[in-house]
């Protein structure tokens, strides 16, 4: 997208962070944001013209970064860095280092908020990193950009939490899922956590694609949680196999968006591999 001078926010989006701005607000933003880079992807000259106008207008890529810090404010049940912290220490991971009596190593990908694990320093070194930094202690960094052989078996836990959902193609969430479990430790652990819908409401996912994708990317399911009507899904996921490993029959079937709900009002979100 080409650079633009900061326009005046929108009224709705002007809020002051907590809860005044609703939850309806943030959801509607989030959304739109998602169609509008899809579209982004596919054309140009005056389309591409006013749909770059539109995301300017509805504040950029900080006013989905904004709406994503009101999501995780303590007002709205906090943030999904709670679920997983649950699930670790119920694995005995907070009561034991990783090799070399070090620090659990976490890479937090799309890091809204500096301090989501500060409580949990004495066993966990997080690395926080998102492509537009809202804090000096979160890099400015492209997950998909990074150096897979600097980082290759480097990280004990990868959150992805609220990430893939945000990527507008689907090759490039698969592409996120793979370099996640190529700089993973063997029986390093994926978090993964991404509003329900997205998989209970998709033509094109269901639960049990998720998990027969996953595996074939080469990750075990250990944890699931969602309720009925809820808004999130979470996963822990585990490392299983190597990237070679992982190469088989089943990747090329997932290399293909395929139908899997019929009916209106349903949405688009997939992942391939």
């Amino acid at each position: 997208m080409p650079k633009t001078s900061r326009r005046k926010l929108p009224v709705t989006l002007a809020e002051k962070h907590g809860s005044s701005s609703t939850s309806r607000t943030s959801r509607t933003v989030i959304r739109r944001f998602h169609t509008l880079l899809k579209q982004q992807k596919s054309v140009q000259g005056d389309t591409l013209a006013i749909i770059n106008r539109e995301i300017e207008d509805l504040g950029g890529l900080e006013a989905y970064q904004r709406m994503s810090c009101i999501g995780q404010s303590s007002d709205r049940g906090g943030g999904c860095e709670k679920v997983l912290l649950s699930w670790l220490k119920q694995m005995g991971w907070a009561d034991r280092k990783s090799k070399g009596n070090q620090r659990h190593r976490l890479l937090e990908v799309g890091a809204i908020k500096s301090d989501n694990f500060r409580a949990c320093a004495s066993w966990i070194d997080v690395t926080a990193i998102d492509l537009h930094s809202r804090h000096p202690s979160i890099l400015e960094q492209d997950f998909l950009l990074m150096d897979q052989s600097q980082h290759r078996e480097a990280w004990d836990i990868i959150s992805l939490s609220l990430v893939i959902n945000f990527v507008p193609d689907g090759k490039d969430r698969g592409r996120m899922l793979t370099q996640a479990h190529s700089i993973l430790r063997p029986n390093g652990l994926c978090f993964l956590a991404l509003p329900l819908p997205c998989v209970n409401n998709s033509r094109y996912m269901t639960l049990e694609h998720m998990r027969e994708l996953m595996n074939a990317v080469g990750f075990s399911q250990l944890e699931e949680r969602w309720k009925p009507g809820g808004k999130m899904i979470y996963w822990l996921y585990q490392k299983q196999r190597s990237p070679q490993e992982s190469r088989s029959a089943d990747e090329v079937y997932f290399s293909r968006k395929k139908v899997l709900r019929q009916g209106g009002f349903r949405n688009n979100f997939h992942v391939l591999l």
